[in-house]
């Protein structure tokens, strides 16, 4: 009996033996597939970040260019907005100019106006005044 018992033990070690090397190897496996998974996720993460890096440095150039043109444009449309400036202070300079010319001109015909009256009174009379006879 007694030897019966220990192979039963054995037969019941063996088939512990054989049941923790299958956990063992079923452990392994899921740690392997786990840890590819997990690498993978990993990995299609960095792909990403990459890319979104790569993305954010393309934008960032066209960002500066066109920053650059946008400048460029700004100070071109402010020289034209000062040269137009300039040029409606002349129009306003010219229009100045020619309200004041007109002034003196009216100043000088009242003044002609007045003399032409004066001599004009002064011929009046000095004329003989003809006879009613």
């Amino acid at each position: 009996m007694a030897s019966r018992l220990i192979k039963e033990d054995r037969v019941a070690r063996n088939e512990r033996l054989k049941r923790a090397e299958e956990s063992r190897k079923q452990l392994h496996t899921s740690l392997t597939t786990l840890g590819s998974q997990i690498d993978a996720d990993l990995r299609d993460r960095i792909t990403t970040i990459h890319q979104n890096a790569q993305s954010l440095e393309t934008q960032t150039r066209t960002l500066k260019n066109r920053t650059a043109a946008l400048s460029k444009t700004t100070r071109q449309w402010s020289g034209m907005a000062e040269g137009a400036r300039s040029k409606l202070k002349e129009i306003g300079d010219i229009q100045n100019w020619a309200e004041m010319i007109e002034h003196e001109l009216l100043v000088m015909e009242e003044a002609m106006n007045i003399v032409y009256d004066e001599e004009r009174l002064m011929q009046e009379d000095t004329q003989p005044v003809p006879s009613t006879a």
